[in-house]
């Protein structure tokens, strides 16, 4: 699965600031948005193009490019955690169509860390899905991975030109493991963390983001 960390100086910069326990409610979901802006360009820079010809205002002919796949984008909101971070992608793919599903992992502790977590998908619905369309998960903390591939599981029999996920913080072993259930799924994120707690919290971390993104 191709591995794509998004660890520009700026969006280093801002998840510093989403690492910071100081940071409030409304600077964390700000740079929510920030971050899948980031992501979303990111992301689009892998779609492909096709050449062509553009006539200027000075009447004479240009070679550009035009990437197809920004025509046929479909984010998945994974809610509630993930919608600052689908405003964000929503900037870099304004046509995108959107789906949601509602999920819930069980909160328990356990001994060590966790190798999965218990999902509950309270609700889902996705839009007309189409073979050359681009799906995008978006989840902003991929832990354990339990609850994408929950939702990968939801999408399995869609046929379509390339999947994405797009998470702003994942553990070593969450990638590990999507990788190694989803060879051909485009990961994107901004770093990946060594550890996961007790409590299938990533450490270092941020805590837990639709907290602090909403209250």
């Amino acid at each position: 699965m191709p591995l794509f960390k998004v660890d520009t100086p700026l969006a280093r910069h801002i998840l510093t600031q989403l690492r910071d326990k100081n940071t409030n409610q409304v600077l964390f979901r700000k740079n929510l948005v920030r971050l899948g802006r980031l992501l979303g360009y990111a992301i689009a820079n892998t779609m492909e193009v096709e050449e062509l010809m553009v006539e200027t205002p000075l009447n004479v002919y240009a070679r550009g490019i035009r990437i197809s796949g920004l025509d046929h984008v479909v984010i998945i909101n994974v809610m509630r955690a993930a919608t600052p971070l689908v405003e964000g992608l929503l900037k870099a793919f304004p046509s995108a169509r959107q789906g949601v599903v509602v999920a819930k992992r069980r909160e328990e502790k356990f001994e060590t860390s966790p190798k999965e977590m218990q999902v509950d998908i309270h609700y889902y619905k996705f839009p007309e899905i189409r073979e050359e369309d681009n799906i995008i998960v978006a989840d902003p903390m991929l832990a354990t991975g339990s609850t994408l591939l929950n939702v990968m599981k939801l999408l399995e029999k869609e046929k379509v030109r390339r999947r994405y996920i797009a998470s702003v913080l994942s553990s070593q072993y969450g990638v590990e493991r999507v990788m190694s259930e989803h060879p051909g799924v485009y990961l994107f994120t901004v770093d990946i963390d060594p550890e996961i707690n007790s409590m299938g919290y990533i450490v270092p971390g941020l805590g837990d983001a639709g907290d602090r993104a909403f209250g």
